[in-house]
């Protein structure tokens, strides 16, 4: 582990978001936008609005709001390849509220932006369908109550975006084995985490770890991946599996098809800004020590 920084990434504390090196090759404005039970406050800039219709008239003017969801949502998030790495974008002081950052990313949140702004072109919606859209795939079922709300552990992200409807988990379908390993890794960690000073929330983040723990996960182990990667589409939703004691997944992407073969579409720390991996997926997983498999999400066409 001495090899890799510990930072706060899309709240969790992880070794860099788990992303070594390729082995070759002004201040927030506060809006508020309704949902329930009440108005939800939103830490924005201007130029996120200005990114998010860009991109939408974009899709428009392209028809490519015709395509499928996951097709769609790989090809917004190739317009951000090139967008700089930002470790904990959505660790902003004071209470939770809803970050809206569509110039900096890092590995989960460049998956919820390129996805939301996906779901918000297939809703025929601009900038506000957008933010209830990545709202709706940040918390658990789709609620912001506080910091416990956000879904801070992948494989919970996967499990509650499947029972909305969001995604679906095709990991057990591709081969994947179970997984039963303990979550504890927050806990385990409460000093490292600001939020978990508060009795209180250090308390729901243990509940929570609680129900994460007794959901069934499965993971496609690192060796089979190049056996099923001809059945993964672009636009799914790579998670790779960890192997630290106590955490489920160390670092996300979006499956992408070059020249015949299967790559991740990721922010990365290394890279320094979001990129498309010079190597195979089933080969970069491979290669990185803390990494040992993956489970895969399947966007689903959203229902007007």
């Amino acid at each position: 582990m001495s090899r890799f920084s510990w930072l706060m990434v899309a709240g969790l504390l992880l070794p860099a978001c788990g992303e070594p090196a390729e082995r070759d090759v002004g201040a927030a404005g506060d809006t508020a936008i309704g949902t329930e039970p009440g108005a939800i406050v939103v830490d924005e800039e201007p130029q996120d609005s200005v990114i998010a219709e860009q991109r939408l008239a974009w899709v428009r003017q392209e028809r490519l709001d015709t395509l499928p969801i996951g097709e769609l949502t790989a090809r917004i998030g190739r317009t951000f390849v090139g967008a700089p790495y930002v470790p904990g974008t959505l660790e902003a002081e004071g209470e939770e509220r809803l970050i809206v950052n569509l110039r900096t990313f890092d590995c989960v949140t460049f998956v919820e932006n390129s996805l939301a702004l996906a779901r918000a072109a297939k809703l025929g919606g601009g900038y506000d369908t957008f933010k209830r859209e990545l709202l709706r795939i940040r918390y658990r079922d789709g609620k912001l109550n506080g910091y416990p709300s956000r879904l801070h552990y992948f494989s919970e992200w996967i499990a509650n975006n499947q029972a909305k409807g969001i995604v679906r988990n095709i990991t057990r379908e591709l081969g994947g084995i179970e997984d039963r390993e303990r979550i504890d890794f927050m806990t385990s960690n409460a000093d490292k985490y600001r939020q978990l000073a508060d009795r209180s929330v250090l308390q729901q983040i243990r509940e929570t770890e609680e129900r994460v723990s007794k959901l069934p996960r499965y993971y496609i182990p690192e060796d089979r991946i190049a056996s099923v990667a001809n059945r993964i589409r672009n636009g799914d939703i790579i998670a790779a599996t960890s192997v630290l004691e106590g955490l489920d997944i160390v670092h996300t992407g979006l499956a992408l098809w070059v020249d015949n073969e299967l790559h991740l579409m990721h922010a990365p720390l290394v890279g320094k800004d979001v990129e498309i991996s010079k190597v195979p997926l089933a080969e970069r997983i491979t290669a990185i020590e803390t990494q040992d498999g993956i489970m895969v999400a399947r966007p689903e066409e959203p229902k007007r």
